[in-house]
């Protein structure tokens, strides 16, 4: 017989239990309650333990959302339309169909303000949602800070990122449209992991382009897409007319996610069979991700705490938008009113030195023109750059948030990243992916800021993942051997020359 344990303590502290005291364990002890029906709690690790936690009689146990969010329901300026690459028209679901199934078409384009989340994807997810929001108490000591800093911690999905939010409902709907192979780009390889994790459990195939720099410095990301059965290929590679060309004009090149990107949309429209999967940008991408946000305001409630600034990465922006849309809901209703602020790498700052402009997706132009926060599609980030975050435009739903001024943004260099990530690392225990160490590193500055000025501000961080196969990064910041990389103006200059002027009202 399975044993319940109902017990009356405070759920973040539950969802990490070293950071229980002596007497909150004395509570613990003192309330529990033996029941034969079984229920599952998150330890910060992703384990399960048989307990529930609530708060007091009348709060309830934080579950899995069964909805998406979808923020342009909510927005009272609707954002602009994604153009036809050729005909710069507002692109049409008939457009879509090479690339995508019917209902992520159906999604991407949506104005409803929930959407249901299908029973089967809301099994999947319960292999490791809820995830815990975890008080960084250590970190706080640490810093000296009147701050009380949490994140939401995301490392405890199979692959060990946020991806899975967003891959499991992409090869769901695949399936159920009957479509037998997904392909894919990927840039630090959690995306390439997600997704050929999530194909291993509905039988579809799946290849990936990995960017070139990428796949040499991290062989173990590669590793973990072969064990789920994807077929991996650097990027560019020999196999695409995109990918001969680009290595024509440049035999060595450390590739893009936008040249990878421009392979794998290539391979999905010439075969019928075939149907393209993207872990960023996309509207219906940033949808999925939204079970972050919703959970952490129902966990954040639970604890009686409400967050004065709210931090993320931004490459592409999933992570992001999945934390941040609900508290922007909240924010438009009038219930709270946090700073939201993204945090890019100054090596690829789109948000805060690109410009607001319809552009490809790709580097081939083979995509719709989304209109974002963009360095132009040919722009190549240094191979050198170990921050993750490599895109070259920011996903249009963020970038027209952000041009609403409901969010702020900020470029801060790899240097301070990696140095933040180790005083996390070395406090809390976790050792973090090489992208949430931009929303560490702001996270810090804001906890000093704190500590100067003597306000306990709450601050929430979005922790989108584990760095444990990205620890050859660490190992060039341990060893004295990262540099900060200056942004390069020429570089961008000749880049944003080949954005497509398009004019629309």
């Amino acid at each position: 017989m399975a044993i319940q344990a109902t017990f009356i303590a405070d759920p973040v502290l539950i969802s990490n239990p070293s950071r229980i005291s002596i007497r909150g364990w004395e509570q613990c002890i003192g309330s529990l309650v033996l029941k034969t029906r079984p229920r599952h709690l998150r330890l910060s690790n992703g384990g399960r333990v048989r307990a529930r936690a609530s708060l007091n009689a009348d709060s309830k146990a934080v579950g899995i959302p069964r909805q998406w969010y979808n923020v342009v329901a909510d927005l009272s300026v609707k954002p602009p339309p994604p153009l036809h690459p050729k005909t710069f028209e507002p692109v049409k679901p008939e457009d879509l169909s090479p690339l995508f199934p019917d209902e992520l078409i159906r999604q991407e384009a949506s104005t409803d303000k929930f959407i249901d989340i299908p029973e089967e994807v809301l099994d999947i997810y319960s292999l490791w949602r809820p995830t815990p929001l975890i008080r960084a108490k250590r970190l706080e000591k640490l810093l000296n800070t009147p701050a009380r800093i949490y994140y939401k911690y995301e490392g405890g999905s199979p692959a060990g990122s946020h991806k899975p939010n967003t891959a499991v409902p992409q090869v769901f709907y695949n399936a159920q449209q009957g479509i037998k192979n997904v392909v894919t780009e990927t840039g630090a390889g959690q995306w390439g992991s997600s997704l050929a994790f999530a194909c291993s459990l509905f039988d579809l195939d799946c290849e990936v382009w990995q960017v070139r720099a990428s796949y040499d410095q991290k062989p173990y990301r590669r590793l973990m897409m072969e064990t789920w059965g994807a077929k991996v290929h650097p990027s560019p590679s020999s196999i695409t007319e995109t990918g001969r060309r680009i290595l024509q004009m440049d035999p060595s090149s450390s590739g893009s996610l936008g040249i990878a990107i421009s392979e794998a949309v290539e391979v999905a429209a010439k075969n019928a069979d075939t149907k393209y999967c993207l872990g960023s940008v996309l509207n219906h991408v940033l949808l999925h991700q939204t079970v972050i946000g919703e959970e952490c305001i129902k966990q954040m409630e639970a604890i009686g705490e409400t967050p004065d600034v709210i931090i993320g990465c931004t490459g592409g922006g999933s992570n992001f938008a999945g934390l941040s849309f609900p508290f922007i809901r909240e924010k438009l209703n009038g219930k709270i009113n946090p700073v939201i602020k993204a945090v890019e790498p100054a090596a690829c700052p789109s948000l805060t030195k690109g410009v607001y402009a319809y552009d490809y997706g790709d580097t081939a132009g083979m995509t719709p023109l989304m209109k974002m926060h963009t360095l132009g599609h040919d722009f190549i980030p240094d191979p050198i750059h170990a921050g993750g975050l490599r895109y070259h435009g920011m996903a249009p739903l963020i970038s027209h948030v952000y041009e609403l001024g409901f969010m702020e943004a900020m470029a801060i260099p790899q240097i301070e990243c990696f140095r933040g990530a180790i005083q996390f690392a070395r406090s809390e225990g976790l050792i973090p992916a090489p992208e949430p160490t931009h929303a560490i590193a702001a996270t810090i500055r804001e906890a000093l800021h704190c500590k100067e000025t003597g306000e306990a501000k709450v601050i929430l961080m979005a922790m989108c993942g584990h760095g444990h196969f990205d620890l050859k990064s660490y190992e060039k910041y341990l060893q004295g051997k990262m540099v900060d990389l200056s942004f390069d103006e020429e570089k961008i200059r000749t880049s944003l020359d080949k954005v497509p002027q398009v004019t629309r009202n």
